[in-house]
């Protein structure tokens, strides 16, 4: 029996598939993205709302702050004596998050009230600033 390769092979010109199918993607409409705004136009309103145009914004990099924070249950962890400067390394921001067992004097750039409040009810003291008026909380 012939194989169909051989059964078309110098007779037909399509091998009985068509003119465009028998060309690359040209059955299936185009590779990837092709036609998406012609042929392929409801799929991309259906199932890529969002497609074209921009969104959102970026901010210029020298006006980002970003912090490095750290949490009160790492710094009970970090420390074994009674004192800590998280500025010296490398820290901005103590947040709350675990828990606070002996009294410990944090130095930090900025802290959330609550790890002021836990660390001052173990009998500690934070310790803020670093005198460039972005203090979040003032120590009274």
């Amino acid at each position: 029996m012939v194989s169909r390769t051989n059964k078309f092979r110098g007779r037909s010109r399509y091998h009985g598939r068509g003119k465009k199918a028998g060309r690359g993607a040209g059955l299936r409409g185009g590779r990837g993205n092709a036609g998406i705004n012609k042929h392929r136009l409801m799929t991309r309103l259906k199932y890529m709302p969002g497609h074209w145009g921009m969104h959102g914004f970026n901010r210029h990099p020298s006006l980002r702050k970003v912090n490095v924070s750290i949490n009160l249950m790492q710094v009970c962890q970090m420390t074994e004596g009674d004192s800590i400067d998280l500025g010296q390394m490398g820290y901005d921001k103590l947040l709350g998050s675990g828990r606070i067992d002996r009294a410990i004097t944090i130095t930090v750039a900025s802290a959330s009230a609550r790890a002021i409040e836990k660390v001052e009810a173990a009998g500690g003291s934070v310790v803020l600033g670093d005198g460039d008026g972005s203090d979040e909380w003032e120590e009274e």
